[in-house]
């Protein structure tokens, strides 16, 4: 089988052809991205670890079972929407600015959290709740599918190539930071009321804290990017993606098309890595407290939210290591580790969790966090690189948005909904390994990105220096492909 290749003609790179940016330049931007990001995902995570707290709240008279499923299936609706939040702020970004976009989603997310605090109970207003539940949730939906694309688009076209792993990961960084502080959140609740207290009014203060949250989040974005530097670095990129959307004259979607195959592969790595992350930060904080039988044995509540918040420190302190060892020995090495891991230790895993131990449990979490930072670690600087950069916002944030919205970000309602039906309770580790078997063929057809320039894009160096290198590398590519060429008597193959 063949790689997905760039298909770009090869071309004699002068060093003022190379585009560099510098590291404090680009710890700005991704400074900037992620506090987006952080604040994004604190709004997600207090949902998913308040899911038992909201089921009582919210589905008080359903069955244990339905009242699950129920609160999972309104955490999955918010993905239904994000591709159309992207459809949406995409455009908007090309004509106001990516900042201003970025900040919009950054508070249209926090204005949903903060909803959701303000929602009477069942109790108080009957079938209303659940159903301005929904439409929170939905808000919550719409703005993220403007905000993750951009972000990783962004960090990735003006990373150096040498380090584009390294930088990228620190998106990720973000995503484990807002996480980790919803975790904390919730956990601090739950050891500070009683029961009663928490139904009663303490569940909402982690989500009133989703509001200004989501305002210092925005001054803090504003503040990182009003450097002159950095100001440049995004006049630079609007302006091209302007003269982009005037080359193509509304061939935009023709273009998106005709990269079906990578569509395809993109997709297939989104949905590993993100049927991993919902598994562990959605799911499992439930199948671990609610899900599995009681017993002497069962991890209580407020262990397994500990258990959870160190799993996610270990992950935290890792995936900036993996992203810079992704650039010394490429992203499918580290890719290819998390696809077959998922594959061999599915059930190894899950069974260390059935035990119910709290060694058990951490050693069971412990593992499926390591695997998905094989793919944390290096799916923000992998994706990108598979689209043009004349259609990589659209393409990559139609593919990625797809394949959250239908398989990954329904991962907690499916597989708790095949627990509840068939009462195995291995479903969880069945669905991993599915997600392994995708990744696995998604990667046979990825082109080893790391080192290699964005397609369609300059070269990118992080000094003068190593510009110098990198065109010295390109020059001696296009001499090499010139002479075979004459030797030939073909014209210069794309590479």
């Amino acid at each position: 089988m063949q790689t997905l290749e760039p298909t770009e003609k090869l071309q004699d790179w002068e060093v003022s052809d190379v585009v560099v940016t510098e590291p404090g330049i680009i710890r700005r931007a991704i400074g900037a991205a992620a506090i987006g990001n952080v604040t994004e995902w604190y709004d997600f995570g207090v949902y998913a670890y308040f899911e038992p707290t909201i089921k009582e709240v919210f589905f008080n008279g359903l069955s244990d079972a339905a009242g699950t499923i129920a609160t999972f299936g309104l955490f999955a609706v918010a993905f239904l929407v994000r591709p159309f939040g992207g459809m949406f702020f995409g455009p908007l970004a090309d004509r106001i600015g990516r900042n201003k976009v970025l900040a919009m989603t950054m508070v249209l997310m926090a204005l949903g959290t903060f909803a959701i605090g303000c929602i009477p109970s069942r109790s108080a207003i009957g079938f209303m709740a659940p159903v301005l539940l929904l439409l929170a949730r939905l808000l919550q939906g719409f703005s993220t599918g403007g905000e993750y694309g951009n972000a990783m688009t962004f960090i990735a076209e003006y990373a150096p190539d040498r380090k584009r792993g390294f930088w990228g990961s620190w998106l990720e960084f973000g995503t484990f930071t807002g996480y980790l502080f919803g975790a904390i959140m919730v956990t601090v609740m739950d050891a500070l009321l009683t029961h009663d207290q928490l139904i009663s009014w303490g569940w909402r203060i982690p989500f009133f804290i989703g509001l200004p949250l989501g305002l210092v989040g925005v001054y803090l974005r504003t503040k990182l990017a009003d450097t002159p530097a950095y100001l440049q670095l995004e006049k630079e990129s609007e302006e091209r993606e302007k003269e982009n959307k005037k080359e193509q004259s509304g061939s935009e979607l023709k273009g998106i098309l005709h990269l079906w195959r990578y569509m395809l592969v993109c997709m297939g790595l989104v949905l590993v890595w993100n049927v991993t992350n919902y598994m562990l930060t959605s799911y499992m904080p439930t199948y671990v407290t609610d899900t599995l039988p009681s017993g002497g044995g069962q991890v209580s509540d407020n262990t397994s939210q500990v258990i959870q918040i160190a799993v996610m420190v270990l992950a935290l302190a890792t995936i900036p290591l993996l992203g810079m060892l992704s650039d010394r020995v490429g992203r499918k090495p580290i890719s290819w580790f998390g696809a077959i891991g998922l594959i061999v230790l599915a059930i190894p895993m899950i069974a260390l969790v059935r035990s119910q131990t709290t060694a058990g449990v951490f050693a069971g979490l412990l593992i499926m966090a390591l695997l998905l930072i094989c793919f944390s670690s290096t799916m923000p600087s992998t994706l990108p690189t598979l689209f043009p950069t004349k259609v990589r916002g659209g393409a990559l944030s139609i593919a990625f948005n797809v394949s959250i919205s239908l398989f990954a970000g329904t991962t907690s309602v499916v597989v708790g909904a095949l627990v509840s039906l068939t009462g195995d309770l291995n479903w969880p580790a069945y669905y991993l390994i599915i997600a392994g078997v995708i990744g696995a063929a998604s990667l046979v057809f990825l082109a080893e990105p790391n080192g290699r320039k964005m397609w369609g894009s300059p070269p990118a160096a992080a000094t003068r220096e190593e510009a110098r290198e990198v065109v010295r590398v390109l020059r001696k590519k296009f001499n090499d492909a010139r002479d075979r060429a004459k030797t030939s008597g073909k014209p210069i193959q794309s590479q």
